[in-house]
């Protein structure tokens, strides 16, 4: 086994574990803005890890290169796909937690509290 496979292979299983977690999180958080919280950051590490380990593990230029791409994509699209989700949700008062008094961000928003 080449330096190569032991390094693509512990970055997919590295994102793998990665991925686990974010499934935990989903169904352990109590509610939407910390699930939303776990399936953006985690998940984005582990789409990025696997994708670099599956481009080491390809090791041909042009289909690496287009592995890459792919892990730029999810790097730059899942925080914004999730944050718009998360605005979106807050602004039609989707599963609103009833223990916070203080909303700050109501204001910036033009929502009435």
């Amino acid at each position: 086994m080449t330096l190569r496979l032991i390094i693509s292979y512990f970055l997919m299983i590295t994102g793998s574990a990665f991925a686990i977690v974010t499934v935990l999180g989903l169904l352990r958080f109590p509610d939407v803005y910390t699930r939303i919280h776990a399936g953006a950051v985690v998940l984005t590490i582990s789409a990025v890890l696997v994708t670099m380990g599956t481009a080491i593990y390809v090791w041909d230029l042009f289909l690496s290169a287009k592995i890459v791409l792919i892990g730029i994509f999810f790097l730059f699209s899942n925080p914004m796909a999730t944050h718009a989700i998360a605005r979106a949700s807050y602004k039609r008062q989707i599963a609103l937690p009833e223990e916070y008094e203080i909303d700050a961000y109501s204001d910036y928003l033009g929502r009435d509290a």
